[in-house]
Order: structure tokens, then C-alpha cells, then sequence
């Protein structure tokens, strides 16, 4: 695993940057988890193709330090990623970006839309408000989340979000939640349907339907329905997930 210091972030960031040909795809995990844990079986997939890919944690999650004193914003955690593209020299490459991730992601794509080859997004937040989980979260004071209700949300979770979220320190969920809620001053959607370049949207078909998906079909942007997967897909359906990547990296 490679790291770099993030002088936004003031800490160290840490990543994979895994061989292959072509333009490389960059992955941005969403609230509670983190790239190193759950796109690996992903990348290895035979319908991936062979594709370099960069397998980001962000500050405070999976194997990234996490300072108590930084924002966890998406906004934020957007300028850390242009940090990484920067060092990595990515002149031009993709990029993916799952639920918080994909708020991520577009954030991302409007600060450097030159470099972007390709935005794919699955399931992201596009509007202010947050989802259930981060809704349930930042309803919470931060310090009583941090002390009763990050260890009563692991306890609760079966899936294998459980022990991703195990790697993300509770300051930083409930931060980042915080900061789904709030939402950046122009909405993710708007500013995903003003993006002049390649976009996808994925969603697993058990998450349908879905009035964003609608809006974002109806505006003549592609959009790939996994199947047998609903929000979770990265886990419930990686190889559906590895197609759905190498389908949008290779659409113009």
C-alpha cells in the first residue's frame, strides 16, 4: 500500500495503486466504509478487465490516519482527492464514486473536469437531506454518537458493512453524515446534469424504483441497472459491479 501526506487534510492518506493498462479508473468509497475493503474482489474480477486502478481511503477510514480535528466534508474530502490525482500525475483518467462517494466524485469532477475521461456514480446522494443511514446518524449529538451510537450501529449491522465501518473512526461517520445532510451550496444533481463530459449512473435493481434515476434516465444519460443487488452492490453483486465499470469506462 502506497500513502502521501494530504496538506489539506494534514495527515497521511494511504492507497492502492494496482497494475493494468489503459486509463486508469479511480475508486471512492462511501460513508463508513473503505476502498482497501471492498473493491479489491472487484478490481480482481475477470469482467473488470485488466485496468489500472487507484483504491483511495479516505481521511479517516480503513487504513488512513484520522485526525480528530479535520472537517470530513465532502467538499473536503474532494480536495484531497485532487491532492492524489495531482501526485499520481493523472492527466486523464476515470472515475467512481459509490453513495458518499459519488457526491464525492462529482465534487471531484467539477473541480477538475478536464481530467476526467468518464464519471460513473452508483446510488450517490444528489440532494441535501442525507439517506437513512446518515439521517440516523447526524440526528445524534456528535459526542453521544461517538460514545453510545457508533458502537450501537455496529451491533446492529449484519452485513459486511459491519466491519468496514470497524476501520472508520466514529468522529469521521459523523461528519461525513453531517455533511450529506447539509449538502454543498450547489446540489450534487444539478451539478452532475451540468457536467459536460461521459457520465453513468448505476443502481442495483433492488433499489428501484427511484425518482433520481428516473430524472437522470429521462435526461438522456446511461444508466446501468445491476442486478440482483441493491444499495450494497460492491459486495452483494462485485462481479455485476466489475461489468458495470468496464461497461462505463469503455462507452466515449
Amino acid at each position: 500500500m502506497q500513502s502521501f501526506t494530504s496538506p489539506h487534510a494534514q495527515c497521511r492518506v494511504r492507497y492502492h495503486d494496482l497494475p493494468g493498462g489503459g486509463v486508469p479508473l479511480l475508486f471512492i468509497h462511501g460513508l463508513g466504509c473503505a476502498a482497501s475493503f471492498e473493491y479489491p474482489r472487484v478490481y480482481a474480477d475477470p469482467a473488470f478487465g485488466n485496468r489500472r486502478s487507484v483504491l483511495i481511503d479516505l481521511p479517516g477510514s480503513g487504513y488512513s490516519d484520522k485526525p480528530e480535528g479535520y472537517s470530513y466534508s465532502t467538499t473536503d474530502q474532494a480536495k484531497v482527492i485532487a491532492e492524489l490525482v495531482e501526485i499520481l500525475g493523472l492527466n486523464r483518467f476515470y472515475l467512481y464514486g459509490h453513495s458518499m462517494g459519488g457526491s464525492i466524485a462529482i465534487e471531484v469532477a467539477a473541480l477538475m473536469p478536464a481530467k476526467i475521461a468518464g464519471l460513473i456514480v452508483s446510488e450517490p446522494n444528489f440532494h441535501c437531506g442525507g439517506g437513512a443511514f446518515s439521517r440516523g446518524i447526524a440526528a445524534q449529538d456528535e459526542r453521544a454518537f461517538i460514545n453510545q451510537g457508533y458502537e450501537a450501529l455496529i451491533c446492529g449491522e449484519q452485513s459486511p458493512w459491519a466491519g468496514s465501518l470497524l476501520s472508520n473512526a466514529p468522529y469521521a461517520v459523523w461528519r461525513g453524515a453531517s455533511s450529506l445532510v447539509t449538502g454543498p451550496a450547489s446540489a450534487w444533481f444539478d451539478t452532475f446534469i451540468a457536467l459536460q463530459l461521459p457520465k453513468s449512473l448505476l443502481f442495483g435493481e433492488h433499489s428501484l424504483p427511484d425518482e433520481d434515476f428516473s430524472a437522470i434516465q429521462a435526461a438522456g444519460i446511461n444508466t446501468i441497472i445491476i442486478a440482483n443487488a441493491g444499495h450494497s452492490m460492491s459486495w452483494e453483486n462485485p462481479a455485476g459491479l466489475a461489468r458495470a465499470l468496464a461497461t462505463s469506462c469503455a462507452n466515449p
